[in-house]
Formats: C-alpha cells, sequence, structure tokens
C-alpha cells in the first residue's frame, strides 16, 4: 500500500531532526518516555505518530511546532474525502448532539476499543486500519481545552453489553465514560432496553450547531456518511432526537448504570 506523502514527510523531519540532536533512536526514546522500537516504527512509516507522541518530539527536538503541523496534515490526509466535511463542522461546533444505538460514540471511544471496534467491523486492515484509528482518536481533543462545545450524547444500553474487544477493552471504555461524564460540558445519557421501540433505532445520527446558531446532521451508513443541510431533514432530526433524548435516564442515573456495567465486564 502507498504510504501518505504527508506520513513520509514526518518520518523524514523526525529522523533529521533527531541526527541533526546527535541523538540515536534509543536516546531519543528514553528522553520522550516512549520505546526505541516505537520511534523506529515511525521513522520506519509503519506506525502513525499519535498526538502526544509528536508534542513529545517536537518539544524534545526543538522543532517549533513542524511535527505537531505535519501530523494535522496527516490527519487531514488520512480521512476520506466525504468525511473531511464534517470534521471541518464538527471541530467548529459549539454544540453536538450525538445518539448512538449500536456503539460509543466515536468521540468518546478509547484507543483500544476503536481498534478492537475495526478489528472486528472494517474490511481495512494493517497501515489503512492504523490510519483510521489514528485519525479517529485525533478528533477528541475538540472535547478538551478552555472552549469545547457542549457535547449531549445518548446511547441505546445495549452499547454497554456488546463485546468490542475483550473484558478488559469493555471495562476501560465503560469506565473512560463515566469519566468523561463528569467534565462541565459533556452530558451522557443511557436510553434503558425497557424502553422498547422508538424512533432513534432507525439509525446514529449527529447534530451540529455552528457558531452562527444553525444547525447541520450527519448520517453514517455502510457506504459513506452524509452530511444534512436541508431544512426539513435537520428539522426532522430534531424532532428524532427530542424523542430519543425523552426515552434516556438522566446523567446521574446514566452514569450509575454505565458504572454497573463496567463492574460486570471482568
Amino acid at each position: 500500500m502507498d504510504r501518505p506523502p504527508m506520513l513520509e514527510l514526518f518520518a523524514g523531519e523526525l529522523r533529521r531532526l533527531r541526527m541533526a540532536a546527535g541523538l540515536s533512536q534509543e536516546a531519543l526514546g528514553e528522553r520522550i518516555s516512549y520505546s526505541a522500537s516505537l520511534v523506529a516504527a515511525v521513522e520506519q512509516c509503519r506506525r502513525l505518530p499519535q498526538n502526544e507522541f509528536a508534542e513529545e518530539c517536537d518539544s524534545a527536538l526543538g522543532a517549533g511546532g513542524l511535527l505537531l503541523r505535519i501530523r494535522e496534515s496527516i490527519m487531514r490526509e488520512s480521512l476520506t474525502p466525504w468525511f473531511r466535511e464534517w470534521v471541518a463542522i464538527e471541530q467548529k461546533a459549539t454544540a453536538l448532539r450525538s445518539f448512538e444505538p449500536l456503539v460509543v460514540p466515536g468521540l468518546l471511544q478509547t484507543e483500544d476499543y476503536v481498534r478492537a471496534l475495526l478489528e472486528g467491523a472494517s474490511q481495512l486492515s494493517g497501515d489503512a486500519r492504523e490510519q483510521l484509528v489514528t485519525s479517529r482518536l485525533a478528533r477528541q481533543p475538540i472535547l478538551e481545552g478552555t472552549s469545547p462545545p457542549l457535547m449531549v450524547a445518548v446511547m441505546d444500553e445495549v452499547v454497554l453489553e456488546r463485546p468490542v474487544g475483550s473484558p478488559k477493552v469493555m471495562r476501560a471504555q465503560l469506565l473512560h465514560l463515566v469519566d468523561v461524564a463528569s467534565r462541565p460540558r459533556v452530558h451522557l445519557h443511557v436510553v434503558p432496553k425497557a424502553a422498547g421501540a422508538y424512533p432513534g433505532l432507525n439509525g446514529a445520527f449527529v447534530i451540529a450547531t455552528s457558531p452562527e446558531g444553525d444547525d447541520l446532521g450527519y448520517l453514517d451508513n455502510q457506504l459513506k456518511g452524509t452530511v444534512v443541510e436541508r431544512s426539513a431533514d435537520v428539522l426532522s432530526l430534531r424532532q428524532t432526537w427530542e424523542s430519543v433524548r425523552a426515552e434516556a435516564l438522566t446523567q446521574g442515573q446514566s452514569t450509575k448504570l454505565i458504572s454497573e456495567a463496567a463492574a460486570a465486564w471482568t
């Protein structure tokens, strides 16, 4: 498989900066608290650089943000064309309302959960799959920082019970949800199985509110995602959202249920 050009650029610049600093892969690894084998894997384009790895390398090698800027380009390059538009919308949104009936919402997934999910549900493999793991994780920092969007995430209780990866992966994922729900700008809710059939079961969707106050929707399917802009369609999504939200437990009830589900994954 052809390597993404920006990934090759990152690898080349990392190698150049490391050698200019007179550091071996082992020495750089020690300085940034990563293994020499990981440094080697990134320099050989066998691993995509995670954000923290890029930050540590950039700081240790005095790159002045160069490696971080290249990594941002890698993330844009790794996104499928039809998804780039939504990610741009997501990054600027002041509020996100997300419903997932089958899996944990992407912005709230742990790395191990993402990888296990893609191993089981994606036809991609090798570098292509790893690239998708990295690009998904790269979206998550929008929920951090000084002015994150308000995120209200609703998921079906089935999500807590479906084994994605090992019990250890599931336990860590659910505990991560409890932790994320403690942030002031994140609200997490679960629709209990007792709700029976409800409109949200027709499929996952997200509604993003732009800085101008307009709403846009996003729908995903087996082939590609679709950005929803038509007023009538956005209104339909809002109505479905209200129906879903009405069936969900309170945040306190939801986090309690998630904590209990986490304890069951042993």
